[in-house]
This record gives structure tokens, sequence and C-alpha cells, in this order.
């Protein structure tokens, strides 16, 4: 097993990351690696931490301002090359057609449950780390 799995967390809004880091905790399941965070507030700095490599798993805020995490989840799709898996935020139940046209591969509302995002999280991380062995 990996060392580390490291997760970028993006939202405009400080809490909601605190919310993805507390609710992820040191690991967000016993058989994957603990995880590290890289946390951005702009659309600029996920395309730089992107571009630097090392991110296994992206969780991006739906409603984060101006750039929303469902359009700059497509934008990082067709623009980064082997880009990792996210997981997006979204605002209601209903918005899950919208984190398919994004190509998200798993979805979970906001306000953040903990369970759900772990599972999530713990789902894509495992794809991530089977994929690059």
């Amino acid at each position: 097993m990996r060392p580390t799995a490291t997760v970028l967390v993006y939202s405009d809004d400080a809490s909601t990351r605190e919310q993805v880091r507390l609710a992820t905790g040191r690991r967000p399941a016993a058989d994957v690696p603990p995880v590290e965070f890289v946390e951005c507030a702009t659309l600029p700095a996920v395309l730089t931490a992107l571009e630097e490599g090392g991110i296994d798993v992206c969780v991006l805020d739906g409603e984060a301002v101006p750039a929303g995490g469902m359009g700059v989840c497509r934008q990082i799709k067709d623009e980064i090359f082997r880009c990792p898996p996210v997981l997006l935020l979204i605002g209601r139940p209903q918005d899950a057609w919208l984190a398919t046209w994004s190509r998200a591969e798993a979805a979970v509302t906001h306000p953040v449950d903990p369970v759900a995002l772990a599972d999530a999280l713990a789902r894509l991380i495992r794809e991530r780390l089977a994929v690059s062995a």
C-alpha cells in the first residue's frame, strides 16, 4: 500500500473544505492509505496543482463561485492528461445529472454526509491506486 493518497479539495468556502477534511478523517476506509489534502480556493490554484501532478482524487464544490465545480470538472477532464477521478459536492440530489454531464466519477450532496463522502472517496482512491499500480 502506498504511504499516502493526495486529495485536492476545491471550494471558495473554507468551511466546505473543512467539512470535507473532517468527514474524511485521517483515512476514509481501513483499506486505503492515509490522505493528505491540497486545498484550493480558486480555479487557477486547481489547475496549477493538477499540472504539478501527484493528485490522486479531486473533491470539487459544485456551488463554488465564480467557477463552479461542475464546470471545473468538465474543464479538467478536457485539459489534464490522465485527470484524477472527481467527486462532486452537489446542492441537491436532482443535480446528479449535471454531475454526469461534467464527467465526475461520483457525487454526494452538500451539506456533507460524512459516511457518504468517505465511502465515495474511498472507492475513488481504490480505483485510482489500482490503475496506477
